[in-house]
């Protein structure tokens, strides 16, 4: 069977840019199985995501030739094979609905990921990571130790060639320097309250305040603290009778299914960066 790959590319709108990618992917005897494209009138640019099969070219030689095509479109691309799944590292802390439900979602086929490593700052999940055979590291944090614990979990990151890192409730705000060697490979959940119920035990606080809504943010990780480019939102509907307990499971199903969500979209290469936004071709 011949390779699947993607080909996504972001560039400067003009004219006859579906042409002419289409046109390098027919003379390579690419066959295009899925295509979908975006021009965004706000900033001028235009987007474009590819699968296509191809035997006549490897992935080496379609990168060397694709510099050569996308130098005068000015554009930036990347190139993936499909059957290479993501590799992924894990962080969490001592809420572990969104860990668990990757794990399950990844064994039972619905991800393309290739879990290398889970990393926590507590214990809890130790089990967990062994039961599907998942390499664990415990990396305690502190004030007085949160660079050498970052240093650490990054050695994690590099040594496992991590394309991905999941953010799954993981509870301490990552450095400036590494959100930086992170930049649009780490994705963050969390609830959709914010700016209002900060800090401890948010769905007491919402609660309190009679909330009708309980919502999740799934987004890509900036030094900017829970502000970096929106990958899935959703919510579900509260009333009054809702306890405290009733909407924090509803919050926790609606955070590991807003990551989920993210998750995919990411490991199928279907979410371009636009900025401070995204563009998603689902």
């Amino acid at each position: 069977m011949n390779p699947t790959y993607v080909l996504t590319l972001s560039c400067p709108d003009r004219l006859g840019l579906v042409h002419a990618v289409s046109g390098f992917l027919l003379e390579r005897s690419g066959n295009i199985e899925e295509a979908a494209q975006y021009n965004d009138p706000d900033t001028g640019l235009f987007f474009m995501r590819v699968q296509f099969r191809c035997a006549q070219w490897n992935a080496d030689e379609l990168r060397s030739q694709l510099t050569s095509f996308a130098a005068p479109f000015q554009m930036q691309w990347s190139l993936h094979a499909t059957a290479q799944p993501m590799r992924t590292v894990i962080l969490v802390s001592k809420e572990g609905h969104c860990l668990n439900d990757l794990l399950f979602r990844w064994k039972s086929g619905l991800l393309a990921l290739d879990i290398r490593a889970i990393v926590s700052n507590h214990r809890e999940f130790y089990q967990l990571a062994a039961s599907y055979n998942v390499p664990f590291h415990h990396i305690t944090v502190s004030r007085e130790t949160k660079a050498q614990a970052e240093e650490r979990m990054y050695e994690v990151i590099k040594t496992e060639q991590a394309e991905l890192v999941v953010l799954a409730r993981y509870m301490q705000i990552l450095s400036n320097e590494l959100c930086s060697k992170l930049a649009g490979r780490a994705i963050n959940i969390h609830h959709s309250f914010l700016p209002s119920f900060k800090g401890a035990k948010p769905y007491y606080q919402a609660h309190d305040r009679g909330v009708k809504l309980i919502g999740a943010t799934a987004h890509y990780v900036t030094a900017d603290l829970d502000e970096g480019p929106i990958i899935e939102q959703d919510v579900a509907r509260a009333d009054h009778s809702k306890t405290v307990d009733d909407l924090t499971a509803m919050g926790r199903d609606t955070e590991s299914q807003v990551l989920a969500r993210a998750v995919k979209w990411h490991s199928e290469h279907r979410v371009l960066l636009n900025g401070h936004k995204t563009v998603i071709f689902k």
